[in-house]
């Protein structure tokens, strides 16, 4: 067992340490007493979101208090996903940007997208640093305290209790909004709950799906013997039919063949081979490319994603993670980690498995100088979706392919419409996953404010950058690292013009907010950015020029 968060001491900014033997929500040992901070603004999650939004506010004059569930800030960027999804390079402004450019430096670019996870988090917590941001972790919401629509303060089970004027959930579950009382959605919604046509359940797609023939049944041929584990025992189903499955979790492990930096693949407590016998079954129909998304990222490592019908991704064993009680998702955390850790384990060690497949596996290992308190194990289980808010307006696949526009944008979006699978399954007699969807949306398209806002009726000083007002489909394409980031800025800009204002947040002049966003080199609308002629007086005129120069060189 590993775990997911590091104890600390609860102090802004403090180290911490930890040994792989402590549970993701083991009961801390706490020095001293519990405090009460009072901040202007409050944000919940250590997420780029939440750095971002605590960055901003901070620089915008406000008492900032950032609280981290664990011991760790970054999420996903610091927890292995270290080749980042983008979508267009253009899109991206603000902090965000300004995150990458710090990355570029570090190795002597001016830009770089790719990175090791120790440098992202080395670079957010010298930014929180130099933006006087105060950093809590290890702080775990217990409860939302309202006052009638709006949150009076926040307590977590430090016994800590956290007061402001505005609060800002950025959390990749949305816990703050739901202990508020905000509406939302789990799930896939069907079509024709928006008029979409990529929506609920998905069949067709030819990636991540079996490329060959796999029978699903223990005796092959023998529905009376049971399914393989990870088949799931569901109704088939039609396309565009809404339920409460969610793309798969897995972890973006690090991964490197530099032998003097190579660790084994551990061997996970209760370790059964039998958990992968489809693999076994896929690999023996001819198809081996469970491995085959392991992108570069500097220093001999990698970025290793999910790839192919059975590879890393956890199909089916997250649906009770996005309103699970901490004990539930501690049970799912620990059975990813088993399964991630196990897959690789027994491609290099089962003896059924190739030798030039065990030989090829056994290149890599985790590397010793990341994540070193987990024996170089990831500590951030990739959530790729939660729980969604459902506010006044929900972007959806309309807004993605251009058919809708937004008259408030506060960002842009441009990466491709996506889900992991979501279900596997059993279709005539063999194994079949469902849910896989990838379509690129024409260009970047902007995401409104009000999506980021509840309904004036149900909170009125909340901000939700990260669990947005989305549909299942139109969230895939926004639920970007670098996107995130540029909601979260966006949200703080807000969160302080409603404090200056003396106002809710759904009722700030939006005229201002884009004058701020726009001052502090967000990107709101792509008209504005030229594709071909006029791009030199572009870079010109942009105070980012350096870094946009460099992502036009790497196109």
């Amino acid at each position: 067992m590993i775990s997911s968060r590091q104890p600390g001491n609860g102090s802004p900014d403090g180290s911490v340490t930890c040994s792989p033997g402590l549970s993701y929500y083991a009961p801390l040992s706490r020095a001293g007493e519990s405090k009460t901070v009072r901040a202007d603004v409050v944000v919940y999650g250590g997420t780029p979101a939440g750095i971002s939004a605590a960055i901003q506010a901070s620089r915008m004059g406000k008492r900032v208090a950032l609280l981290v569930f664990g011991g760790h800030v970054g999420g996903m960027t610091t927890g292995g996903l270290g080749a980042t999804d983008v979508g267009h390079e253009l899109a991206i402004g603000g902090i965000s940007r300004e995150f990458y450019q710090q990355v570029g430096k570090h190795y002597g670019k001016l830009l770089a997208w790719r990175f090791e996870p120790h440098v992202a988090e080395s670079i957010f917590n010298r930014m929180l640093r130099d933006a006087d941001v105060g950093v809590y972790r290890q702080q775990r919401l217990t409860h939302a305290d309202m006052q009638g629509d709006r949150i009076k303060q926040v307590r977590t089970d430090s016994g800590d209790v956290f007061t402001a004027g505005v609060f800002i959930d950025a959390t990749y579950e949305g816990d703050l909004m739901a202990k508020a009382g905000v509406s939302f959605a789990v799930g896939r919604e069907p079509n024709t709950r928006y008029r979409e046509t990529l929506n609920g359940i998905h069949f067709g797609h030819p990636n991540h799906n079996f490329k060959a023939w796999v029978d699903p049944y223990v005796t092959p041929g023998d529905p009376t013997s049971g399914l393989l584990p990870g088949v799931q025992d569901l109704p088939t189903g039609h396309n565009g039919l809404g339920d409460r499955c969610i793309q798969a979790y897995n972890f973006r492990v690090c991964l490197t063949n530099s032998p003097d930096n190579r660790l084994p693949f551990p061997k996970p407590k209760g370790y059964d081979p039998q958990r992968y016998e489809l693999l076994l079954r896929y690999i023996q129909a001819g198809v081996w490319d469970a491995l085959f998304l392991t992108l570069p990222i500097p220093h001999s490592k990698t970025d290793t994603n999910n790839y192919g019908a059975f590879s890393s991704d956890h199909i089916g064993a997250n649906y009770g993670w996005p309103e699970g009680d901490y004990a539930t998702r501690e049970r799912i955390y620990q059975d990813h980690v088993g399964y991630n850790q196990g897959m690789y384990y027994f491609l290099v060690n089962d003896k059924r498995v190739p030798a030039s497949i065990r030989d090829e596996v056994a290149q890599w290992g985790l590397p010793r100088d990341e994540f070193i308190e987990a024996g170089g194990w990831p500590h951030e289980l990739y959530v790729r979706e939660a729980r969604r808010m459902v506010g006044d307006l929900v972007m959806t696949e309309h807004h993605c392919r251009h058919s809708e526009t937004v008259e408030d944008p506060i960002g842009l979006a441009a990466y491709t419409m996506d889900s992991h699978n979501c279900r596997r399954i059993v279709m005539d007699g063999r194994v079949c996953n469902e849910g896989n969807v990838e379509v690129e949306p024409d260009a970047p398209y902007g995401i409104s404010y009000r999506a980021i806002i509840p309904r004036k009726v149900e909170c009125q000083n909340l901000l939700v950058p990260w669990c947005l007002s989305a549909s299942h489909i139109a969230f895939g394409s926004i639920r970007m690292e670098p996107v995130g980031m540029v909601l979260g800025q966006s949200a703080a800009t807000a969160a302080c013009l409603a404090l200056d204002e003396s106002a809710r947040v759904q009722d700030i002049d939006y005229g201002a907010l884009k004058e701020t966003l726009l001052k502090d080199q967000q990107v709101l609308f792509w008209s504005d950015m030229p594709t071909a002629t006029g791009i030199n007086q572009w870079i010109e005129k942009t105070s980012h020029k350096q870094g946009v120069a460099t992502a036009l060189a790497g196109k």
